[in-house]
């Protein structure tokens, strides 16, 4: 019998040593810096036509500035230009090339951090983004050349032949949209991909159509942030309930009963808030109430209020507000209407990064313990 009390023992020290060594590691939580970035982009153009796709190519470059405001909204500030090109198909081909530079504003926007939260360390980003601007052309001799051999050599097209024809230097407005590929090199460096459409009005090529004039770019190159992107933290996790192990052992009786002294047990009281919302309701008063009539109670006993966020709403960053404002709203209340002293009062927030339980909508909450 004795043998078996001792084995019961060693169970169940065991169970609590494997326990405890499977408790939730400390957090690491990065939190986004707005910061400037600059871009540099080479790489080639589609000028939207109707002769052979390679004789419509032409080189292209990009040079940009950005402001990374949230960690999924930037605005970007740039420059697009070198050389477009056009065409025309008749009895022979008719080619011709002109320089632009392109200005434009664009609202970019970071799809992975939108949809799969933020995170410094992913490897690649994919980022949409839609603009505008002033196309600024010039240096279309080459256009008036293929319009004068149309006009001598092409019958019926003579005295047709580019009705839109354009000399010394055009700005026309235009519109853009398009995708890009981040590459992560490192905290500040990454490298892109981009692919973007761009829609101006009939005039652009020289040629009447009766609808507007595109040109597609693709480009590559790098991206530099100029200063820090975020912020490292550690979240320490919650602390688990105590273990209390129960030890098995015969002992004589003592001669006389020993007196032990009764300690008082903790008070908790946990105080639930509305989503997005941390004002105490009327339902819950009287929860931080009975926090305050133990303190009153009890003179030399303090509490500790942490504040949570939930999991399924929000993000980080929210949560990491809502939390800390949830456990101030008790300290304050705990303050102002029953007087509690702030010496006696200690408050954390977790955010969202711990759950204190299983029911999503049951962690907006502060958790109040009292000792």
């Amino acid at each position: 019998m004795k043998l078996n009390k001792i084995l019961l023992s060693v169970f169940m020290l065991v169970g609590a040593v494997s326990a405890s060594a499977q408790e939730a590691e400390v957090k690491t939580v990065y939190d986004f810096n707005p910061h400037w970035y600059i871009q540099g982009q080479i790489g080639g153009q589609y000028t939207l036509g109707e002769i052979k796709f390679s004789d419509l190519l032409s080189p292209n470059a990009q040079l940009s500035l950005g402001y990374q405001f949230t960690p999924e909204f930037a605005l970007r500030l740039g420059a697009n230009g070198w050389q477009s090109r056009g065409g025309w198909d008749l009895s022979k081909t008719y080619k011709w090339k002109y320089n632009y530079v392109a200005p434009a504003l664009d609202l970019v926007f970071n799809l992975s951090n939108a949809f799969a939260g933020y995170n410094p360390k992913r490897v690649l980003n994919v980022t949409a983004f839609i603009g505008g601007g002033a196309n600024v052309a010039w240096n279309n001799d080459e256009a008036a050349d293929a319009s004068a051999a149309i006009a001598k050599t092409e019958f019926p097209y003579s005295g047709q032949n580019l009705s839109y024809l354009w000399d010394g230097t055009k700005v026309r407005a235009f519109g853009r949209a398009g995708l890009g590929l981040d590459f992560r090199v490192s905290d500040r460096v990454s490298i892109g991909l981009e692919a973007s459409a761009n829609v101006l009005n009939d005039h652009y090529n020289s040629k009447k159509a009766h609808n507007a004039d595109w040109y597609f770019n693709a480009l590559a190159g790098l991206k530099i942030a100029l200063g820090k992107t975020y912020t490292e933290r550690q979240i320490e996790p919650a602390k688990p309930a105590e273990r209390i192990i129960e030890r098995i052992v015969e002992k004589p009786v003592p001669a006389e009963p020993v007196v032990q002294e009764k300690k008082d047990e903790a008070l908790r009281r946990d105080i639930f808030f509305l989503i997005n919302s941390y004002k105490i309701r009327e339902s819950e008063e009287s929860k931080v109430k009975d926090i305050a009539d133990y303190l009153n109670q009890h003179a030399d006993a303090k509490v500790a209020v942490t504040g949570y966020a939930d999991a399924g709403t929000g993000n980080n960053k929210i949560n990491d507000r809502l939390a800390a404002q949830r456990a101030q709203s008790v300290v304050n209340m705990l303050r102002t209407k029953y007087n509690v002293p702030e010496s006696r009062i200690t408050s954390d927030s977790k955010g969202a990064y711990i759950q204190p339980f299983a029911e999503n909508d049951k962690n907006r909450v502060s958790i109040c313990i009292a000792e």
